[in-house]
């Protein structure tokens, strides 16, 4: 009887074994890291375009050449110096163009230099004057509204007409400065300006 214990102990224990997993059982195959595809983040080159060559052109029709080419960040100034702004395109023409034409990137700024119809281009581009800084910018040849742009919006500006005629200085783009206080090159600590101007085609006193 005790040997059949024995025996009948055994077969339990066989049997646990195998309900366990244990003997014939297969093992899971290792895990393995993901194989997800790998995305490599490249940053795309500026496209690029042959910018054409915009003198000569009425603006309106450059502008349509530049955008025509793939060009779209334009900008036009009075190449005068009289800080004209370009209300019809149409009446104006191409004097200058910065940068000239050759393969650019088609998020380059292009700038023309521009005079109405009727006028001749100079020889050399007259942009505006930048901001004054400090120092008193010289005016003189310049139109009285270049000369107000460039000074601190907070100045006291007198203009007063050159020519003795008493006249109103009503569209200062179309006067130039004949004289100026202070000097060119004075130091700008606040105080009030005075300009004398009389009209573009006229002559300074």
């Amino acid at each position: 009887m005790r040997r059949h214990a024995i025996t009948a102990l055994l077969s339990s224990l066989a049997l646990s074994l195998t309900a366990c997993g244990g003997g014939g059982s297969k093992e899971a195959p290792p895990k393995t890291e993901s194989s997800a595809p790998t995305t490599s983040s490249t940053t795309e080159g500026a496209k690029t375009a042959d910018l054409p060559n915009l003198v000569g052109k009425g603006l309106q029709s450059a502008q349509d050449a530049a955008q025509a080419a793939g060009f779209y960040v334009l900008a036009s100034h009075d190449s005068l110096g009289r800080g004209r702004n370009q209300v019809l395109d149409r009446d104006w023409k191409v004097c200058f163009q910065t940068p000239g034409p050759a393969r650019r990137a088609t998020d380059t700024k292009i700038d023309l230099g521009v005079v109405k119809l009727d006028e001749t281009c100079p020889e050399k581009d007259q942009k505006e004057p930048t901001e004054a800084a400090g120092k008193m910018p010289d005016f003189r040849g310049k139109s009285v509204k270049v000369a107000r742009d460039a000074l601190d919006p907070s100045t006291s500006i007198t203009v007063t007409d050159a020519s003795g005629q008493d006249r109103n200085v009503l569209v200062e783009s179309n006067w130039k400065v004949c004289s100026q206080k202070p000097a060119a090159g004075a130091e700008l600590t606040g105080q009030p300006v005075t300009l004398t101007a009389v009209k573009f085609e006229e002559s300074c006193p």
